[in-house]
């Protein structure tokens, strides 16, 4: 079974769907693989103007896949080649989003989340650290509000996300909301589009390049660790790990 559904298209938008609901979406290595093909294809088809990211079921993206994780660096590849791809990429997100899911998100150029969505970085709370998924996500957040989320693990909603600049914005009906942005991008040209993405992501580009190979690095070290080990054990087995007070 495909974790990403077949492309959709209309007037210029193609649409691609996270469909894996019964693991939330997390980043497997077919999905990572599935999607950066399909992101490929995007960027040669000239009759695409520019990309939805979206989901099925009641989560955007769990994060990493804790029984079949994708290597680090094609993980980090995938959100590099988001942020550079030619075209917008814009996720529409009515769910939830955890840990790696909010690198994907963050990678995006434009998004926008309903009130069904809750957000957190969890990793913390396992022994670990958002350390590859930083790269997107620290350019574009609120330096003050990452210090909190990210040592606290805290959830927090839509219009949270959207005041610490997480998301681009909050909506009682994304589709709605979207009308406009969608119009905006068709009426642009591809040119147009891809000269203003290169500086709008040229700060996080750079993070990529002057980070990657050390975080892929850090990450590593903190999955392979006992603490990280210990964490990842009690929350596959729905049980508190051994450090909570």
């Amino acid at each position: 079974m495909t974790p990403l559904a077949a492309p959709t298209h209309d007037r210029g938008i193609t649409t691609l769907t996270l469909d894996s609901p019964g693991n939330r979406n997390a980043l497997s290595a077919q999905l990572v693989g599935e999607l950066s093909a399909a992101l490929d294809a995007c960027a040669a088809d000239d009759a695409v103007r520019a990309v939805v990211l979206t989901h099925t079921g009641n989560t955007f993206c769990a994060g990493a896949d804790l029984t079949g994780p994708p290597d680090p660096a094609a993980f980090v590849a995938l959100m590099r080649q988001i942020a550079a791809l030619p075209k917008p990429v814009v996720a529409r997100v009515t769910g939830h989003v955890r840990a790696g899911g909010l690198g994907l998100l963050s990678a995006c150029d434009i998004s926008a989340a309903g009130p069904g969505a809750s957000f957190a970085l969890t990793e913390s709370r396992l022994g670990l650290a958002p350390a590859v998924i930083s790269m997107p996500l620290l350019p574009r957040t609120d330096p003050r509000a990452a210090a909190r989320y990210y040592l606290t693990g805290e959830r927090f909603d839509a219009a949270e996300a959207a005041r610490i600049s997480l998301i681009t914005l909050a909506a009682e009906d994304v589709d709605k909301a979207l009308v406009p942005v969608l119009d905006g991008l068709r009426r642009a040209s591809p040119q147009g589009l891809a000269a203003s993405k290169e500086l709008v992501t040229a700060t996080v580009l750079k993070s990529f390049d002057q980070h990657a190979e050390d975080l892929i690095a850090r990450s590593a070290a903190l999955f392979a660790s006992a603490e990280a080990r210990e964490g990842m054990t009690a929350f596959l087995e729905r049980r508190d790990p051994a450090w909570l007070l």
